[in-house]
């Protein structure tokens, strides 16, 4: 009789993960949060990108307000769109301000959804540096809700609760 030769076991394939943009006029506020708290809440099953239309700088509140909850921000850095347009496909486009929202029709034709979520913008904010870090706080707290919804609700639509 011969011996059976066990198979070698195959492992399961990972998963690429499914990218999403969010995008901002500047890339200095509100989409930087928005990409934080996706990679915090959902980095196992989403790559988080941002990045602007006119890129400036990240505004030295949007750190701090992160830094607060203890998000590492060495690594935050304003990239313009052109640094991931037709270079990687992009499962979700989410739009977080309403000056990029009108520019979006030309420039996401190829994200397979394209979502909008406005949010204030906490750069504008005027006053001291206590009352604009309170809007600061104000539009992170908004934005980490928003994230955290949209990741239950999509984890309810595909059944993985």
């Amino acid at each position: 009789m011969m011996e059976q030769v066990p198979l070698p076991r195959r492992e399961p394939q990972s998963r690429e993960r499914e990218r999403v943009l969010f995008l901002c006029t500047h890339n200095a506020a509100r989409s930087q949060i928005a990409e934080a708290f996706l990679r915090r809440y959902g980095g196992e099953r989403f790559e988080a990108l941002s990045a602007g239309l006119a890129p400036g700088e990240v505004h030295p509140l949007t750190r701090r307000v992160l830094e607060e909850l203890g998000i590492e921000t060495s690594g935050l850095k304003a990239k313009g769109l052109e640094t991931i347009m037709g270079r990687v496909g992009i499962k979700y486009a989410i739009v977080v301000c309403e000056e990029a929202e009108a520019a979006c029709p030309r420039i996401f034709p190829f994200a397979v959804q394209t979502l909008r979520w406005p949010f204030e913008d906490p750069a504008r904010s005027r006053g001291s540096e206590d009352a604009q870090l309170l809007k600061f706080r104000e539009v992170r707290d908004k934005i980490e809700d928003r994230v955290r919804s949209w990741l239950t609700d999509i984890a309810r639509v595909a059944g993985t609760e």
